[in-house]
């Protein structure tokens, strides 16, 4: 008779988590991924079912990996909240299941994983893509996806000047103020961008807030917003011009309005440059179109239980 599941809330799941043992789990999945010969990574398309009454949606991201035995879906549940709402944009919860029973071994809060995962990703792509002189990075947005990105690039990168933009300036002046280093705020997202080597876009904007007239060439954007197909962050000529990267291309195509609505054409999946199928053009201007994966949330959950047995002496 299987056990009841493993409850890990935040708190946990934030203590147990880091990026050094994240990042490298992450970098073998999406090359994993882009295998395509491979039936290691197993994962659809997310599904989506509106909220309408709310204005949102429920995801759910199952995936599958057979020669680890790892087992999960996501449940998230993503709104489009009005100006200085006080509810939350989303909640996630993870599922890690036993696959020769399919019964559930844990229950784990799935924000701090989502947000720890994403900027991870982006962290990677950065590796990858960025010029290796980089000095000056720029975020726009001061969400909890901001922090875990500023945390995750300042961790594995040694940048001069960090810059942050919101949608308002009090915002930013908050952000600056509550996060340790040297970051500095601005009022106009043109004078953020300008000049910067790396750029993050991690806001709840539906309408482009990056254009391609402001992007220094030779810079890295990684891109994490605007996740449904009529949703927008940057604009025509940034996603015409620069060499495009995405976590998976068949999501790309499906759910990201970046990339559907400007026509722009992938070059590769992160995964294909980690597993030198294609090249990382770092002397040009690069886009990694981040959507998340199920996998992505798996091997993040799989890690999570693994320092839960340890700490709790199960092994």
């Amino acid at each position: 008779m299987s056990q009841p599941p493993v409850v890990i809330w935040a708190p946990a799941v934030k203590r147990l988590l880091h990026y050094k043992d994240l990042v490298p789990r992450l970098e073998e999945v999406l090359g994993k991924f882009s295998k395509r010969d491979s039936a290691e990574v197993l994962q659809p398309v997310r599904t989506a079912v509106p909220l309408q009454k709310h204005n949102g949606f429920m995801l759910s991201m199952p995936a599958y990996m057979e020669n680890t035995g790892i087992l999960s879906t996501k449940l998230v549940c993503l709104y489009k909240r009005n100006e200085g709402s006080t509810l939350p944009s989303t909640q996630a919860t993870m599922l890690l299941l036993d696959p020769e029973c399919g019964n559930m071994k844990a229950v784990m809060d799935g924000e701090v994983i989502t947000h720890m995962r994403t900027a991870a990703v982006s962290a990677i792509s950065a590796k990858l893509l960025m010029h290796p002189e980089a000095e000056v990075l720029t975020i726009l947005g001061t969400g909890k996806q901001a922090l875990s990105h500023y945390d995750v690039f300042t961790e594995m990168f040694a940048f001069k000047e960090v810059r942050v933009w919101s949608h308002t300036r009090q915002r930013a002046d908050m952000f600056c103020q509550h996060v340790p280093g040297p970051l500095k705020a601005f009022s106009s997202a043109e004078e953020a961008v300008r000049g910067a080597d790396v750029i993050v876009t991690v806001t709840r904007s539906t309408e482009p807030v990056l254009f391609g007239a402001w992007v220094k060439p030779g810079a890295h954007v990684s891109a994490v917003g605007a996740c449904r197909p009529d949703w927008r962050e940057l604009d025509d000529a940034l996603m015409k011009e620069a060499v495009l990267y995405v976590d998976s291309r068949e999501g790309a195509m499906a759910e990201s309005g970046d990339v559907i609505l400007s026509g722009a054409k992938v070059f590769a999946e992160l995964g294909d440059v980690v597993n030198g199928a294609k090249p990382a053009l770092r002397e040009k201007t690069t886009v990694f179109k981040s959507l998340g994966m199920g996998a992505q949330d798996a091997v993040s959950a799989q890690l999570v239980f693994e320092q839960w047995k340890t700490e709790a002496g199960q092994h």
